[in-house]
């Protein structure tokens, strides 16, 4: 027995000693030291000190320090070590994410192909009648309006229908010098040469000067015939078409040159539709073209390009094309909105046959062009390399790429976003076509970041979650309200106001805050 009892005391005596020289140890390294010890030891159980590299922005900013400091907001800036979590590089310029986070955050891919670009070039446009098919009604003497036969704008006319009556003095006086010349040429048929050559010229000139005020020559033949003159003059509609405008009244004095009625024939309307700058290279005259009128949503309109307006507008930075269209049934009313389609096809000096990537591939800057292209053949291996790309001619959902990606290789089309916000890709890229900084090689990874709170608002509307958290260690947060963004609907389901949760999170963009996972708080809701 006393031999058991000193063995118990001599390994209590040992564990008290371990535990006294790890808390000793740790007491010692305090958290103000600018290395801290790894979580790994080697086999002589030496643990290795990390190296701090540099501090970077806490919002995710392309911004590193080499010394401690404070942003606008007043948030510390946070240091990031060598080696540090699984964002490092194995190379520079390289992202590596883990296994758990690709498929976490959906990470697609698919091979860079060549293929034919062809394309659809959209544009807004409205409906206007043909000018060629405008007709404008004006007498060219002055007169009354002693009659309306069409009274009111939008009513339909026929070719030749009567479309109102005028009284004019001097219509009436041309009238009877015309029938008084004529009568004069008959009387003086035996007279001589001269006397008859005189009365002709005087009835001729008399008869011209009534077809020049648009005198109907049926109607003259008719005066001539009989001698006699018509107190008022019947004007007629030139074309069937509609009366788009009426300034006719009854009994109003109308000077020469006044239109008092016009007339627009609608079996065929032009669409001018504003295409944009980028676009107007590739349209021709004669190009098809497909028509969609918001009131027939079941109709499809074709018709052809017929001119390319030669002026821009620079607000909008677009020019007019003009599309002519049939129009039965007069379906087609001037003013109305159009959608108009204009299919472009493949040219062959290039759009044909071209390394081509999808559009959501590109992570465009404005001033470069950034796509992840896959390292391995494994594709859920998780190693990326940004690549500035020089960019080409566009379809709906490819672009050209001229440099930067070859056939065959695998670029990120989903997820790429949160990749940039996993592995800070801006730091990543920051150092293209500039001279290499310390700590430039490698990358301020920040995988997901944790925290809990409590759910403020659901807005299913703009798919925002409004929430009240903790501070957030990985981002030296102190406890705010802020909205966040779920990756996906799915997120979104059981979310209730008031609700306590744990939830993960990253920066799609600056400013733009993304919740990749969520699930209730283990501690109750208080």
């Amino acid at each position: 027995m006393k031999q058991g009892q000193a063995l118990g005391i001599g390994l209590v005596t040992v564990a008290l000693a371990t535990g006294g020289g790890y808390w000793f140890g740790s007491r010692t390294s305090a958290p103000g030291n600018t290395t801290i010890s790894s979580a790994g030891s080697d086999d002589s159980g030496v643990k290795k000190e990390r190296k701090l590299l540099y501090y970077r922005n806490p919002m995710g900013l392309p911004d590193t320090s080499p010394t401690p400091k404070k942003d606008p907001m007043g948030m510390n800036y946070i240091p990031v070590y060598e080696g540090e979590d699984t964002g490092e590089s194995d190379a520079a310029g390289t992202i590596t994410v883990s296994t758990e986070k690709v498929q976490k955050l959906g990470v697609r891919t698919e091979a860079a192909q060549r293929r034919v670009l062809d394309r659809i070039v959209r544009a807004a446009g409205r409906v206007e009648p043909d000018e060629r098919r405008l007709y404008a009604i004006a007498p060219k003497f002055e007169g009354y309006v002693e009659r309306l036969h069409v009274n009111v704008t939008g009513q339909p006319v026929g070719k030749g229908q009567p479309l109102f009556e005028v009284y004019s003095p001097e219509l009436v006086s041309a009238q009877r010098e015309y029938a008084i010349a004529a009568q004069g040429v008959d009387a003086l048929k035996g007279a001589g040469g001269e006397a008859q050559d005189g009365m002709r010229q005087l009835a001729e000139s008399s008869l011209l000067r009534l077809k020049n005020w648009d005198i109907p020559e049926a109607q003259v033949k008719a005066m001539a015939k009989s001698g006699q003159t018509r107190r008022t003059l019947t004007f007629h509609s030139p074309v069937a078409g509609i009366v788009t405008e009426k300034k006719a009244l009854q009994g109003m004095r109308f000077m020469p040159g006044e239109m008092l009625y016009q007339v627009a024939d609608l079996s065929s309307v032009w669409v001018v539709a504003d295409v944009f700058e980028q676009d107007i290279g590739l349209l021709k005259p004669g190009a098809k073209a497909t028509v969609r009128i918001n009131a027939y949503p079941d109709k499809i309109f074709e018709g052809k390009v017929s001119y390319v307006y030669p002026t821009l507008n620079p607000d909008t930075r677009t020019v007019p094309v003009r599309v002519e269209l049939a129009n039965p049934g007069l379906l087609l009313k001037p003013a109305m909105f159009a959608q108009v389609e204009l299919p472009v096809a493949a040219q062959k000096n290039g759009m044909a046959n071209v390394v081509t990537v999808p559009v959501s591939a590109i992570i465009d800057s404005g001033k470069r062009q950034i796509a992840l292209v896959q390292l391995g053949k494994d594709e859920k291996a998780g190693r990326f390399e940004p690549r500035e790309v020089k960019l080409g001619a566009r379809s709906d959902n490819y672009v050209e790429v001229i440099e930067g990606i070859k056939e065959g290789e695998q670029v990120v089309v989903a997820a790429n976003f949160l990749i940039d916000a996993e592995s800070n890709l801006k730091a990543a890229v920051g150092g293209f076509g500039a001279a290499p900084t310390e700590g430039a090689g490698k990358l301020a990874a920040t995988v997901g970041h944790q925290a809990s709170g409590t759910i403020e608002s659901v807005d299913a509307a703009t798919g925002m979650v409004s929430i009240e958290h903790g501070p957030v260690a990985s981002l030296k947060w102190p406890a705010m309200t802020m909205e966040f963004k779920p990756a996906n609907a799915a997120l979104m389901k059981g979310l209730q106001p008031g609700a306590a949760i744990d939830f993960e999170f990253v920066e799609r963009g600056q400013g733009e805050w993304v919740i990749t996972g969520i699930k209730p708080a283990n501690h109750k809701q208080h």
